[in-house]
């Protein structure tokens, strides 16, 4: 008798980049209260190591072109950018309460993130800027629509000195989705971003390693993510309305003062 083949990998020869973050526990709620001063001096440094990705990436995708791959120097130091600028952003959004190591190789930290760079295929090299839209569109509103309702995230946190599943499942979605999104631009994976509303159950062929791996996400946590996705993009909607207003005058109003009794602000007029 006829037998159905046997039904194929998804993603076959494809390796998508992993993020391993511990399940939700309890948080130091005076860390919680300052962590955006806490990460001050992380956001200097995270700013200068950018600007060096930024010149290795250049370099790289012009050693991508003709090797077929990232030279080593290219892809040994983003294979350590990435990672550091994860952990930084894992602290940033309350994922986890473990403050990120000024270093590049920190095997005990909570946070890790696995990079497998090789072949890349030159046509989708020389069109990354325009192949990574799609995904930098969708990476944008997630974490334009994160930010909306970052203060509710920051203040559940500090209440409870957690986080909540869900939100921890939503966050950890956005929060990898922003480092495929990255390891794709960079070159360091040949995998476009996806997956972002989570994993099936035993998807991964090493089993379970952490809580986002796999991240099997529950109804809460994938309606927060939309959630995340509609506020992202009203969020830009809104930026945009306001910036043709603006654009639309001679030079820059209060756009409200014409709107309130008393005189117009220095600056604007009425028509």
């Amino acid at each position: 008798m006829w037998q159905a083949p046997p039904a194929a990998a998804p993603y076959p020869n494809e390796w998508l980049p992993a993020l391993d973050v511990p399940a939700p526990g309890p948080q130091n709620r005076l860390t919680v209260l300052f962590r955006l001063l806490l990460l001050i001096p992380q956001f200097i440094v995270l700013w200068v190591l950018s600007v060096v990705a930024f010149v290795v990436t250049v370099i790289g995708w012009f050693g991508a072109l003709v090797l077929g791959r990232l030279p080593v120097f290219a892809a040994d130091y983003l294979c350590a950018y990435v990672p550091y600028e994860t952990r930084v952003n894992a602290y940033l959004m309350m994922t986890t309460g473990s403050y990120p190591p000024f270093a590049f190789r920190v095997p005990d930290h909570p946070v890790q993130v696995g990079l497998r760079p090789g072949e890349l295929n030159r046509l989708a090299v020389l069109f990354r800027i325009v192949l990574v839209v799609p995904a930098a569109v969708v990476q944008g509103l997630l974490y334009a629509g994160w930010w909306v309702v970052g203060w509710i995230s920051w203040l559940v946190v500090l209440v409870l000195g957690r986080m909540p599943q869900p939100l921890f499942e939503a966050t950890a979605a956005v929060l990898r989705y922003r480092m495929r999104y990255m390891a794709y631009l960079v070159m360091l994976t040949s995998a476009y971003p996806k997956r972002l509303f989570g994993d099936e159950p035993g998807s991964d062929p090493e089993g379970t390693v952490s809580a986002t791996r796999p991240l099997v996400m529950s109804g809460a946590g994938r309606g927060l993510l939309v959630l995340f996705l509609i506020l992202g993009l009203a969020s830009g909607v809104t930026s945009s309305v306001t910036t043709t207003v603006n654009d639309d005058d001679d030079e820059v109003k209060n756009v409200t003062g014409p709107l309130l009794p008393g005189p117009v602000l220095p600056g604007s007029s009425s028509r």
